[in-house]
């Protein structure tokens, strides 16, 4: 997949761009549907996939009050784009100058004579330019006028609720891992480096800990989960805390997991966690050999949990 970083870098026409737009954090069942069209189409038209995207988040730039935090690394949005299909991502730097782009100006300038689309799909709540003001009905008008067809794609749902990166926020905040899964259409994870912890883990506890740092800027809320770590092409299965350690009186969060039934040393390696389902709440426990007891209680009940809970990595 070809990764352009910005609209001045696109120096050359690709045969019947097929184009979606969006944020496409998480890439979620709904953004899913929007990938699938294009690649349906693109297939038809025997032309190119591509998704316009916007970094930094325009809610980052828009509205840094809300202090909206993304699902996903830039890094993991290109393996997912990628893993779609999509052969050209265009990361478009998101300024209050591009937000404040006049409607018209936006589809002449950028869809028409820098991109050259020939089909465009997007979500059905689509607005663009400035304030909002471009509409999926003015996109359609010039489709006409400019030689381009405009798809509007309906938002997925899961169980009656509609699939959103909002929504699955609330529910990590939540610590409602399964859920976030059944948004995402596979098992919610996060990516990290193994480093160097405390070690409180072998030393104390008589349980082995990988000390994970991760550049992600949500995670599931603090407490006790049934994992699958992967590394290496490999599945393992284990328990993992995120949280402060209260019994240890931290200050920070940790993300630590124990992989069951591994002794091989991972300082320095990258492992994939996936979440699951959550176990328990962090708790502070009166000494290290209550503390000891109740992880190898989580172990044996994270054990349970996925020997019999099966869902897409």
């Amino acid at each position: 997949m070809e990764i352009i970083r910005e609209l001045g870098n696109l120096n050359k026409a690709y045969p019947n761009t097929v184009l979606t737009i969006g944020n496409f954090d998480g890439v979620h069942l709904g953004h899913q549907k929007i990938l699938s069209m294009v690649m349906k189409e693109a297939r038809a038209r025997k032309g190119t996939p591509m998704v316009m995207t916007f970094d930094p988040h325009p809610m980052k730039v828009l509205a840094p009050e809300r202090d909206v935090r993304l699902l996903i690394t830039f890094e993991e949005k290109v393996r997912l784009m990628k893993s779609a299909g999509i052969r050209v991502l265009l990361s478009i730097p998101f300024t209050k100058e591009f937000a404040n782009m006049q409607p018209d100006h936006f589809i002449t300038e950028v869809l028409v004579n820098n991109i050259r689309a020939k089909a465009i799909i997007i979500g059905s709540q689509y607005a663009f330019g400035k304030n909002k003001k471009g509409t999926i009905d003015l996109l359609r008008r010039r489709g006409k006028k400019y030689g381009f067809t405009v798809h509007a794609v309906r938002h997925a749902k899961v169980h009656g609720h509609i699939v959103s990166s909002s929504s699955i926020r609330t529910f990590l905040m939540k610590g409602a891992v399964r859920e976030v899964s059944s948004f995402l259409g596979r098992a919610y994870s996060i990516e990290g480096k193994v480093i160097r912890g405390k070690g409180r883990g072998q030393k104390i506890l008589h349980i082995p800990t990988a000390n994970i740092t991760t550049p992600v800027e949500i995670s599931p809320k603090e407490g006790v989960y049934a994992v699958r770590i992967g590394w290496e092409g490999n599945i393992f299965n284990g328990v993992a805390n995120i949280g402060k350690n209260p019994t240890f009186g931290n200050a920070d969060i940790s993300y630590e997991v124990h992989i069951f039934n591994f002794s091989g040393n991972l300082l320095g390696k990258h492992l994939r966690i996936y979440f699951m389902d959550r176990i328990r709440n962090e708790q502070t426990f009166p000494d290290t050999e209550s503390l000891e007891k109740r992880i190898r209680e989580d172990m044996k009940q994270a054990g349970e949990i996925l020997n019999t809970l099966h869902m897409d990595l």
